[in-house]
């Protein structure tokens, strides 16, 4: 992994995906016990209900204090976001986060392209992004905007992917920083934390 490409002011690190996603998730999230630095947002596909099934199932698979997301929520270094179904999840000046409740974009809400586009705008050269499992294009248009405002990109290795396509897409329509596997990604949340 080249150390240049290592973003040393990173103030968060936003991380999308869908079909399959979770499963990396689950290898990667019991391996971080504390972020320093900079805040986690997890933006999936999911059922548009209210359950909280997600959330519980991440607090208890990591030690990085989780907090559900409200409208206005401030965006605080040191804890993992996890956007709430059926709302589009938006990155605001004065580092706070809204939700929306707007049309499904690629079929889904929250999307992936949203998020990460309205994260671009805000943090620009601060943000990382990664692109997990998927099977569909979302995030893509997102990574390209995440890039263009100086954002690092890292895409899930299609070969370690459970669904290939998101990634795939991605890998096609960008130049990711990084093409990296679960334990490749952990590794990179972990030397951004150093």
């Amino acid at each position: 992994m080249a150390e240049d490409k290592i973003n040393p002011k990173c103030k968060v690190v936003i991380v999308g995906g869908s079909a399959g996603s979770l499963n990396a998730l689950m290898q990667i999230l019991p391996e971080l016990y504390v972020l320093n630095a900079f805040a986690l947002v997890i933006v999936l596909h999911r059922r548009g209900t209210d359950d909280m099934t997600l959330e519980e199932l991440i607090k208890i698979k990591t030690e990085v204090p989780v907090k559900i997301i409200e409208d206005k929520e401030p965006l605080v270094p040191g804890f993992l976001y996890v956007a709430p179904s059926n709302y589009h999840l938006l990155f605001e000046k004065g580092e706070t986060m809204s939700l929306d409740t707007s049309e499904k974009v690629n079929y889904s809400r929250p999307s992936i392209d949203v998020s990460f586009e309205s994260a671009a705008e805000i943090y620009g050269d601060s943000l990382v992004a990664i692109l997990l499992s998927g099977s569909n294009a979302d995030g893509t248009e997102g990574l390209k905007t995440i890039q263009n405002a100086g954002g690092i990109i890292i895409v899930q290795d299609p070969q370690s992917a459970d669904m290939p396509f998101m990634p795939n897409n991605a890998i096609r329509h960008t130049t990711p920083d990084f093409i990296l596997n679960t334990d490749e990604i952990l590794k990179f949340i972990i030397s951004v934390n150093s």
